[in-house]
């Protein structure tokens, strides 16, 4: 097997045994991103020959630290001091922040190595990057963290930075069909990203396992204790169909009626939840503030370039300026009211296990599919993490996500971690 095939966590014990060297592994990732860039189209910046020096350099010292070696690609719209930073617009192409953004200087003085910068949708936002779809071309990949999904759904790295405002790791992850972890809202440090709502805009990554997701989240945070995701109990999972599930295209029905067969045959307590009907409105809730804040924090591009601005981005950032400020600060009382509410649900249950997406992953055409099963979980900042499990009639991925009570992540990815044991089973 090649060594690009590998997790993360395979690659990190075979590099610190010094059975595997960082420099093969970055040149079994870059020739398959060199063999499968021209129909993929995930990247817009790389450097392989920076890239193979410090893989080399790597070698030649001892182990970094936990994540020595590793290749990963980061979402363009985080500061890099050695690749352009254009956040899917022309208006920064070619732009060359001075210093890396926390996040990714984190990975690095772990020893990971920057792969590349991974496309991203214009300001992380709705007007789509070339990426497609690695399981077929024809069909999008989601959006945001586009080319940061692709990327590792292709084999291309193992890791991959992505950021999430409305649904932009979990959807992607979804469709893609790979391990997509949004945390708690504010445990990694935004220093460096091209912020675009600040109370929601939370990182995260994709990655192919559970353990590779928290072995990533626990450098960015600073938090060792995500390395262990041993579980042994029997988790009580409330499954919520949402007020959207009419919407959903059979093969996520499917998977919900697949997943509650298996984890309660393994031992889980499932029970169907229904939701209040205030927090039912969060999810209008989180569009109207996601726009306001767009629209606060692209002021700038907004009024000096409105003219290299796609429609889609200008019918966003317009309408936030026309909320005012009563009815921005009535929603985000909304989500503060959500929140005490989701608190008393995680009284009773473990996990909550919902849609990631309303189905397979639609035609490129028509855009990079619907947040709505997202919306939500991003106003309430609470942990998300994409469970793949599932194939629809069409041959793409399908899957569920789990949600966890905010800032307790440790135990919502020993629990995902879990759960995508009994649900695919051997992988």
């Amino acid at each position: 097997m090649e060594s690009n095939r590998l997790s993360a966590t395979q690659a990190v014990e075979r590099l610190a045994r010094r059975e595997l060297s960082a420099e093969q592994l970055l040149r079994d990732c870059l020739a398959h991103i060199e063999a499968r860039e021209p129909i993929v189209q995930a990247w817009t910046a790389r450097d392989a020959d920076a890239a193979l020096q410090h893989a080399r350099e790597l070698d030649r010292s001892p182990i970094r630290g936990v994540l020595h070696g590793l290749p990963f690609g980061v979402k363009d719209v985080f500061a890099t001091h050695d690749l352009p930073t254009s956040c899917g617009s022309a208006i920064y192409a070619g732009h060359r922040p001075p210093a890396d953004a926390a996040a990714v200087a984190l990975c690095r003085q772990a020893g990971a190595i920057v792969a590349g910068k991974t496309v991203t949708t214009e300001f992380a936002s709705y007007q789509p990057g070339p990426t497609r779809n690695p399981n077929n071309p024809a069909h999008t990949p989601g959006g945001s963290s586009s080319g940061s999904a692709a990327a590792v759904a292709d084999y291309m790295v193992p890791f991959a930075l992505g950021t999430q405002t409305a649904g932009s790791i979990i959807r992607p992850a979804a469709y893609c069909g790979v391990v997509g972890y949004k945390p708690s809202l504010g445990l990694i440090q935004r220093a460096g990203l091209k912020t675009i709502a600040d109370s929601l805009d939370t990182i995260g990554g994709f990655a192919r396992t559970v353990d590779d997701v928290a072995l990533f989240a626990s450098v960015m945070m600073g938090d060792a204790r995500l390395c262990d995701l041993a579980y042994d109990g029997r988790p009580r999972i409330g499954f919520y169909r949402a007020s959207h599930w009419p919407n959903t295209e059979e093969c996520v029905q499917e998977a919900g009626a697949l997943a509650a067969s298996a984890l309660s045959g393994a031992g889980a307590r499932i029970e169907e939840i229904d939701l209040p009907p205030v927090l039912a409105a969060l999810a209008q809730a989180q569009a109207d503030i996601m726009a306001v804040e767009m629209a606060q924090s692209l002021a700038y591009e907004h009024g000096r370039y409105r003219d290299r601005l796609s429609d889609a981005l200008l019918a966003v950032l317009d309408a936030g300026t026309r909320v005012s400020a009563a009815e921005h600060q009535a929603n985000l009382q909304r989500v503060q009211d959500g929140r005490a509410q989701v608190e008393r649900w995680f009284e009773q249950y473990d996990v909550l296990l919902v849609p990631s997406a309303t189905g397979e992953a639609p035609l490129y055409e028509s855009g990079t599919g619907d947040p709505i099963f997202c919306r939500m979980w991003s106003a309430l900042g609470t942990p998300c993490v994409h469970l793949p499990f599932h194939t629809g009639p069409r041959g793409l991925p399908v899957g569920l996500q789990a949600i966890g009570r905010r800032d307790d992540d440790r135990r919502t990815l020993a629990i995902a971690r879990w759960m995508l044991g009994v649900l695919r089973p051997g992988q």
